[in-house]
């Protein structure tokens, strides 16, 4: 795992071995047309920003995605009408008996916060592909997509992130709203009044308060609109 952000591990803890990636994969590297290698660990938003100092346009929106690379990738992380996909160029990747593996943009095939990459390999590092752009025109469309998060999502609150994905022509958001969730508590944990998707822990909320308003939510929206929510969150460990 990267930096575990859009992950909840229940309270029980995980029954096996858990590798995160250290120093050795966190760094950025620029290469020829407009290209950057970047380590799996790497923070999404020290990409943009180095993307940004090496007037590199196209990956603005990872300002706003929280966590590292790797996971950036298996989720094809996006925002503002973004993913990985629109920028993903080529990755290094590992099995468990340590051959080494590189894979083409053609070779995976990205889908709405997924792909079908192979979940028994580990990412090492990633090549991005962006255009040549104005510096100040780059900075500036960072700064936007920043501040048009801080308007409309909690920040510097304990969430697990964005708790479920979007249906297809379908905002996850609306139907907890008309659904009439966005009040409900469980425990320690209730919904973000900013945002109706990110589910908060409020400072004693154990992990099965998060996973139970999760599933309440689902059955209500179910309920009243009959769609079923899929989770954008990653829940790791025994019930």
């Amino acid at each position: 795992m990267g930096a575990g952000s859009n992950t909840l591990f229940r309270d029980s803890g995980f029954n096996g071995i858990i590798i995160k990636l250290g120093k050795a994969f966190n760094y950025i590297k620029s290469l020829k047309d407009n290209k950057i290698e970047v380590g799996a660990a790497t923070l999404d938003k020290k990409v943009s920003e180095f993307a940004m100092e090496n007037s590199i346009s196209g990956l603005e929106f990872l300002s706003c995605i929280p966590g590292s690379v790797g996971g950036a990738i298996s989720m094809n992380s996006g925002c503002y009408n973004n993913d990985i996909s629109k920028i993903f160029f080529s990755l290094k990747a590992m099995n468990s008996k340590g051959k080494i593996r590189i894979f083409n943009k053609n070779d995976i095939k990205f889908k709405y916060r997924g792909s079908d990459f192979k979940k028994d390999l580990v990412i090492l590092s990633v090549i991005f592909k962006g255009q040549s752009g104005d510096k100040n025109e780059i900075e500036n469309n960072r700064i936007n997509l920043i501040n048009k998060k801080k308007v409309s999502q909690p920040s510097k609150i304990k969430t697990c992130g964005s708790t479920f994905k979007n249906p297809q022509n379908k905002k996850a958001w609306e139907l907890i709203k008309l659904s009439n969730c966005q009040n409900l508590v469980v425990g320690g944990a209730s919904i973000s009044t900013k945002h109706s998707n990110f589910f908060l822990n409020n400072g004693n909320a154990t992990a099965l308060d998060i996973e139970n308003l999760v599933e309440r939510v689902q059955k209500e929206v179910l309920v009243k609109t009959g769609i079923n929510l899929e989770l954008e969150i990653k829940i790791v460990g025994n019930k």
